[in-house]
Formats: C-alpha cells, structure tokens, sequence
C-alpha cells in the first residue's frame, strides 16, 4: 500500500501551483540611484514578501552586449549599475558609458545611446548609475523635458532626452559638457565619473574620480554644479582647507586650474531638497598612504561636507578620519533619515565607513547624535610623516569591523601548510589595530582600503529603524618603499605597486592571502548586519557569502566572503542583496537575518539591485546587474536579470 500512497502524495505536491499574487498592494518605482534622493535604498512594495518569496524566478534577461574581458584595460569590466525607473522605463548605463533605455516590465530594449567612448585607453570601466530630471518649464512629452544625466570614464557630463535617447542639444556643447575643463594635465584613465550626479532644483552636479596613489599633483576633486538645462557652470568647490585660493597657476598650460592634489567627491552625493543641501562624501588628498607634505592640505579629507546647493558655500563638515593616510576615504552615500526622538524625530543622516564605523548625525548642524570619542592610536611613522595623536570612534553603534590587532595565532588556511605561511607573514609585519600606520617593515591594513564597508552602502527601514549593510573583512599587506629603493620591476608593475610620483615613497599594497589565495586572517570575511539606528544597537550578524565559484567543489563552503554592492530593504521587511563573490541575489529577513532565498545569476552580481511595480496590473520585479567585477574576478559578463513571482 505504500507506492499507491506515495504516487498520490507527489501528485497532490505536484499539483500545489505557485502562491495567488497580491495586485492590491501599493505601486512604486525607483526614480532615484539609491531609490531617493537621500539614499536609503528603500521601497514601500509588498507584493513579494516573506511567505512567498521562495517561489521567485528570473522573469526577464536583458544582455547589453558590453563586456571586456581585461586584457587591454586595467581590468576586466564592472557591470555595478543601478538601474532607475521613471514611470514605465528603466535606465541603465554600461560599463563602456552606453546609456540604455528599457520597457520595466518586459526588459525589452526602447533606446540607446553610445557616447563613443575610446576603449583603448585604460579605463577602469565603470559606470554605477544615471539620474533624471524633469525640467518644470517644458511641457511633457516635449524634448528634452525630461533628461537623463551621465558622466563619463572620459570625462563629460552628458544629457539626453529621456524618451529618444538623443542628446539634448542646448545643453553645454550638442549635449555635454568637458569635464576637463580646469584640471590641467590628466593621463589617460587618471580623471573621470562612475558615479551619477545629482540633481537639486535646476542644477546637476557631480564629482569625479580620481586614481589613487599614481601621483602628489594628481588632478583636483572639484565638485562642480551646472545649469541642468543650458551646462553653464554655477558654482564649484574645490576641497582647499578654509581661506585658501581653489585655482592655481599651471606653468604646463599657462592657465589657471582647479589647486591640483584635493580630496575629490568619488562615490554618490545625497540631497536635501527641502533644505537645499548637497551631502558629499570626500576622498582622500593625494597621495593616499603618505601626508608629511599635506601640512593641513587634507582639511576635508575623509569627511562629510554639507554644500549649500545654491553656491556650494560648506555649511558643516565632519571628518571621519584625522590625517588618512590609509585610503580609508568615505566612500557611500550619505543616507538621510529621520531619527526618533522623545515624540518627534531629529533630521538626519548615517555614514558608513571603510573602518566599519557608523556615524549618526545631525544633518542640519553636523553634530553626532550619539557620542564620539577621540581615542589615542599608534603612533611611529615614516621618516618625514606627521599622524594624528587621535581618531574619532563612535560610542554607538558598535563597530561593524574587528579593531583588534591581527596576530600570528589569528592566522588561518585551508590546510596546516597555508596557515603556517600566514602566521609567518603576519609575524613579520606591523599590526596594531585598524590605524596601523604604514611602515618600511610592512604592516596589515585591516580592514583593507575595500573596507569594512564600500559603495553599496546601507538599506534603511524607515519604519522599523532598521539599518543592513554588509561588510568585508580581509586585510592588507602596505609597505612605503623609499623612492630610491623603487626598483625598476616595482616602476613598471600593473598590479601590488603605486608609484605615488611626487612623494617620498612609493607604496606596495597586497591583499593578505594565503599561497593557496584564502585570506590570511579567521572567516567570516564577509558578514551582512542588522542595526537599530534608534538605539544604536546591533540586531544581528551573520556569514555572508560561500567560497562557490571561487573556490574548487570540495571547498564550497559557507564561510562569509569579500563583497561589494549594496543591499535594499522593502516594506515587507525583506532584503535584496548580490555582491558576494558567489553569483547569487539573495534574499534575508530584515528583522532577523536570516536567509530565506537565493536565486542563481549568470555572472557576478558586483551591483546594488533594485525593486519597483509599474501598476496595479504588473507584477514586482527585483533587478540586479549581474556583469561581475573585475577586480575582484568574479564571474563577468553583461546581463540585468529581473526576477518576479510566477503566475
């Protein structure tokens, strides 16, 4: 009797269809890179939620057909992007600068537009993300009234016209404007854009980025803001301490230039509309690992700087690094947010660093709204070098990264072999907690300059004051190099070497790995982590990511891994998130963290997704990027894959 009753169990189970979806849930989209203006990566939709999202699909693929594999760049391409969505079109930008426009629901393509870009150079072959702009004194449905803005690898500002795709051509030169304007002498690849812009009232405004630790005089981190219809420039802030001239004499060119050498602003910006400020997060004065030639140059380094948008005026900065010189340059979007206080809320913001620190502030006055303390770090550096006696901590939350020293015992590896060769190398080098200066011996950069935590930033629940973020925990190996110890093999290196022309030394920089290429330090080296931003407390912690497709089938294994991309957090209380090195989008429960779903994707999703539902008759997509990235060598490739529950 019991095959006739199994037969009939299976047909009962094969016959339970797929869960009744919800239409009469809300409708949203994602107009914005980080969903709003101020960031935050949140959506109000419903449709999927913790019951059902075990029964997601990939509803659509769309393949942009750019990919480069390495071996004529820097590296191989990044597909990081972001899509947004306006009204009923998805717009995205490739790793080569191609804008595309796609029908959301569908995938299919309506428009795109290729910039030209010269793919012979050296690029870093990024692009995170557009931004729209709906101009209120045309007409919809009239061209140009709605733009969509870019910035380029090779640096321009380019605007198009949402519904055609083409340029729009009152604004700077036939639809974009030279970037390089005012910097002076750039190497091909040094200066350009991978972040969008924002845009605040009539102005779009962007930043750029600049290669690290190639040299002292490296081009300026202006941040400039343009007229969003015609690309006149309005205003500009170039990171000079206060007092100081923006503009320098260029003997090369014989014109003045933005003051070479600033901080630049290389990740998103945030906007506060209401209040007309542009939150920036600063970068690092070059160079990047030594200072002894700043001499208070890095003022704004490292910083939070709110810009009044109407002049670029700076109404309040706060640095979250005292003389860097470990790359540790703020790199996410300020997320704004309402913080709960007695029965009303303070307006504020959440700054996540590469240190693993979270700093809650005030976003009127700069003020931290909890404690921070400056605290006594080691001291000792380089001949010539001048560090900071003290560095801010937070009192609350707690530090989402490790800040003890690495020691030898703290080694780890596959087998016997490898660990003994990290505790080797650990023992030979410096290591004195997150602020080890570097050193001639070498010293473990923990975390290393990808963090802690890097762009994707967080996702914040502005209902249940929940922050999520993910973390990485690898370390470094830095070394300074006299400059007459450079030997010409470490000159001519792609890879482990900045030359940091213009210095005193010249840096070697290396992940900590084993010989067999795990991390030298214990896992988890990846780890996703619920905050209560109300009390500043951490709700949970877990491993995220497993060694698949980086590591041979007997060592697949549930270890926690490095990541980069960010997460998103809907009303139903769950969180979308890529960005570990195994090709998968996962999903978890907000409140508890634990991992209800993962989906397979075709490439590495290096990227932040993101969720919206055109109409009350479609269903909720989740959309992620799933190119790879090229510098952590996950798996590459050019697709965006929707996913949506069955029907």
């Amino acid at each position: 009797m019991r095959l006739p009753f199994a037969l009939a169990a299976a047909a009962l189970i094969g016959c339970s269809g797929p869960s009744p979806i919800e239409y009469e849930g809300p409708v949203a989209g994602w107009p914005e890179y980080g969903a709003a203006k101020g960031g935050g990566h949140y959506s109000p939709l419903t449709q999927i939620h913790k019951d059902n999202v075990g029964e997601l699909e990939i509803a659509w693929v769309y393949h942009t057909g750019d990919y480069d594999d390495g071996s004529a760049s820097l590296a191989p391409s990044s597909f990081q992007n972001t899509p947004i969505l306006v009204d009923d079109t998805l717009y995205l930008c490739t790793p080569f600068n191609r804008v595309i426009a796609l029908d959301a629901d569908t995938g299919r393509e309506r428009w795109s537009f290729d910039p030209k870009l010269d793919t012979s150079q050296r690029y870093l072959q990024v692009c995170r993300g557009v931004t729209a702009w709906d101009d209120p004194r045309r007409k919809p449905g009239r061209s140009c009234a709605r733009r969509i803005f870019m910035g380029t690898l090779d640096a321009r500002l380019i605007a198009l016209d949402a519904h055609s795709g083409e340029p729009c051509e009152d604004f700077g030169q036939k639809g974009e404007v030279d970037l390089g304007q005012g910097i002076g002498r750039v190497d091909p690849g040094e200066y350009g854009v991978t972040s969008p812009p924002v845009v605040i009232r009539d102005l779009v405004v962007t930043g750029s980025y600049v290669l690290d630790n190639r040299r002292s005089d490296a081009p300026a981190g202006v941040v400039r803001a343009y007229d969003a219809r015609s690309g006149e420039l309005r205003w500009s802030w170039n990171p000079v301490p206060p007092g100081q001239s923006q503009m320098e004499f260029d003997p090369a060119t014989g014109e003045r230039i933005y003051r070479k050498g600033t901080a630049n602003v290389w990740s998103i910006m945030s906007v506060d509309p209401e209040r007309g400020l542009i939150f920036a997060p600063t970068g690092n004065t070059a160079p990047d690992y030594y200072g002894g030639d700043r001499r208070g140059f890095d003022y704004y380094s490292s910083s939070v700087v709110a810009l009044h948008a109407s002049n670029g005026q700076v109404i309040w900065r706060f640095k979250t690094v005292n003389h860097d010189v470990w790359d540790y340059d703020v790199p996410a979007q300020p997320t704004l947010f309402d913080f709960p206080h007695g029965r009303g809320t303070i307006p504020a913001l959440v700054q996540v660093t590469k240190m693993g620190h979270l700093f809650v502030l005030n976003r009127e006055s700069g003020r931290p709204l909890f404690p921070v303390e400056e605290r006594a770090v080691p001291m000792g550096g380089v001949p010539g070098e001048v560090l900071a006696p003290t560095q801010p901590f937070p009192t609350r939350p707690p530090p989402l990264h490790p800040g003890e020293p690495l020691t030898p015992d703290d080694a780890w590896g596959f087998t016997f072999w490898d660990r003994g060769k990290c505790r080797e190398w650990i023992a030979s080098l410096r290591s004195e907690g997150i602020f080890t200066p570097p050193s001639l011996q070498g010293s473990i950069h923990y975390p290393g300059s990808s963090g802690g935590m890097n762009w994707g930033g967080p996702a914040v629940d502005p209902e249940r004051h929940i922050l999520v973020v993910n973390t990485t925990r690898v370390a470094n190996h830095i070394r300074l190099v006299p400059r007459k110890a450079v030997t010409p093999e470490q000159a001519a290196a792609q890879y482990g070497f900045e030359p940091a022309l213009g210095s005193p030394y010249g840096l070697e920089r290396l992940p900590l790995l084993s010989p067999l290429g795990a991390p030298c330090n214990r896992p988890p080296w990846g780890t996703l982590v619920g905050v209560d931003l109300a009390r500043g407390e951490i709700l949970w912690d877990v491993p995220f990511g497993t060694t698949r497709d980086m590591a041979p089938f007997p060592i697949w294994r549930k270890l926690g891994v490095p990541n980069i991309g960010g997460p998103i957090v809907t009303a139903s209380g769950l969180v979308f998130i890529g960005a570990a090195t195994d090709d998968f989008l996962r999903a978890f429960d907000s409140e508890t963290g634990e991992e209800l779903w993962r989906g397979r994707l075709p490439g590495g999703g290096q990227a932040t997704p993101m969720t919206y539902r055109t109409s009350r008759e479609t269903k909720q997509f989740v959309v992620i990027a799933a190119g790879g990235h090229g510098l952590m060598r996950t798996t590459g490739g050019d697709a965006l894959v929707a996913f949506s529950l069955p029907e």
